[in-house]
């Protein structure tokens, strides 16, 4: 039950871990560093998976499918995409099994040993530019907007329900353009897809910039990203989307015929999001009775708990619950009426508490006598008493203005913890304090970068978009710096 958190302020780590387990998201699965996403958390990432979906259709992407493996030559093709994904990679290298001659159960066949061996996708850039020299060969194939929904696999040692796993969950959107500027134009926009779902949908607000050359994505020329902050000071990327140059487009020799005739090489992007939203969500907004979702992403948005003695009573209660249960469906509002005898209504109260359900109605005897229910938000942890006259119309309000509750109490919290500091020794010290986004300068060098990472743990999450020109000077270096950075430690 709730009450048996750990508290944020005593460990924050322990607390989500168990966040999580508790709330019926996810677990841990037998296969070591992978998870198993219970049908709620899932339920939530389908929430997610359908608005994300409408917008990249909206925006003109078709959906398809690529394979689970990529031949270990494609990944050699790209030099620097192969580098940052290298250490990351499971193999396959046989295709057989077979019985133990020692009867000890099955042993890998040694003469199933495949001429070249498969990687499990960690990304699939490789493969679908594989495809795409194929599918292109004039100016009228372009642009191709394609967006893929599947599971990838990066070895990881140290692993944390949805924030970090072996195998997660994710889109990976991948087009091709004839053109530098519609390529940009293109990466941009996707990334735009990004923070209107982290700011509408998840009620997160983002910063929305692009990486430095250290940080960016492996193969590409510009990766812009949307930065979110936890309330443990702690950043967290929340989406990024990647200007891909020519680079994949040379490596797998995807070349056009232009209006003018001339044979071109096409221009990429790449663009995703992953199941670490799902951490994102619950580590930005839930406190110490368990999950506080946003009503857009939660599975049950209103939950109805009758206070019943017997079956009389239960039967008067339903009979008024059905029509406004009904009226709420028709709305997209999603309702349920939980009858279920086997729990006390204490007992419901603290679980769908828990659980993160915005809204909770109680209704009894007395109530019905007097045309009147509880309503108890989860985001304030308040209640009132309601007049039943209207409640529809009511509840559909209400579950707007916890949608816009949230989103700005966790704005203010971002806005709190956003500091700008011009010394090394501040920057240090605020970093073992309270964390958060520190602005501060940077003479824009890797040198000063890497050492900075080296020293304190803290990165260079984005240069802003709307970055001001400042004058100033670095806060490692003391060299000349123009503009202030995002830096933070992260998950």
């Amino acid at each position: 039950m709730s009450k048996a958190l750990p508290k944020r302020s005593e460990n924050y780590s322990e607390w989500y871990n168990e966040l999580v387990k508790r709330a019926d998201l996810a677990e841990n699965s037998a296969v070591r560093g992978c998870m198993v996403i219970k049908p709620y958390g899932y339920s939530i990432w389908e929430k997610m998976q359908r608005a994300l979906d409408d917008m990249f259709k909206e925006t003109g992407h078709s959906n398809a499918y690529f394979p689970l493996f990529i031949p270990k030559s494609y990944l050699s093709k790209e030099a620097s995409h192969v580098e940052g994904f290298a250490k990351e990679c499971a193999v396959v290298t046989h295709y057989r099994l077979k019985n133990d001659p020692d009867g000890k159960g099955v042993i890998v066949d040694p003469d199933a040993k495949l001429e070249e061996e498969l990687i499990v996708r960690p990304t699939s850039e490789t493969v679908i530019w594989s495809s795409y020299k194929n599918w292109i060969q004039s100016y009228r194939d372009l642009p191709l907007l394609i967006n893929q929904w599947a599971n990838v696999v990066r070895w990881e040692m140290r692993t944390r329900l949805f924030l970090r796993t072996a195998e997660f969950l994710w889109q990976e959107g991948h087009t091709a353009h004839a053109t530098s500027a519609e390529a940009v134009a293109e990466t941009k926009q996707m990334l735009e897809v990004y923070a209107t779902f982290a700011q509408e949908w998840m009620a997160l607000p983002v910063v929305k910039g692009v990486k430095t050359a250290n940080e960016r994505f492996a193969g590409a020329e510009d990766t812009y990203c949307i930065e979110a902050l936890m309330q443990d000071g702690k950043a967290l990327q929340a989406g990024t989307s990647h200007f891909l140059g020519q680079n994949f487009a040379n490596a797998f020799d995807v070349k056009f015929q232009s209006k003018e005739g001339k044979l071109e090489y096409v221009w990429g992007t790449s663009w995703g999001v992953s199941t670490r939203l799902m951490g994102a969500l619950i580590m930005a907004h839930s406190d110490d009775n368990g999950l506080v979702l946003p009503p857009k992403l939660a599975p049950i948005q209103v939950v109805i708990v009758p206070i019943y003695k017997n079956e009389e009573q239960l039967a008067a209660i339903s009979e008024v619950v059905a029509p406004i249960a009904k009226e709420l469906k028709k709305r997209g509002i999603s309702v349920k009426f939980d009858d279920n005898d086997a729990f006390k209504p204490g007992y419901k109260f603290a679980e769908y508490e828990l659980k993160g359900v915005p809204v909770r109605l109680a209704l009894g005897a007395r109530d019905l006598e007097n045309n009147t229910v509880e309503v108890a938000r989860r985001d304030t942890k308040t209640k009132e008493t309601v007049s039943l006259q209207g409640i529809e119309s009511y509840i559909s309000d209400l579950l707007d203005n916890i949608q816009e509750t949230i989103y700005n109490k966790a704005l203010a919290f971002r806005e709190e913890n956003t500091t700008s500091v011009d010394s090394y020794e501040e920057f240090k010290e605020l970093l073992d304090g309270k964390g958060g986004f520190i602005l501060a300068h940077w003479d824009g060098t890797p040198e000063s970068e890497e050492k900075i990472k080296e020293e304190t743990k803290a990165t260079i999450r984005c240069i802003p978009l709307d970055q001001k020109e400042e004058s100033g000077t670095c806060i490692y270096s003391g060299k000349p710096s123009k503009g202030r950075v995002v830096f933070a430690r992260a998950y």
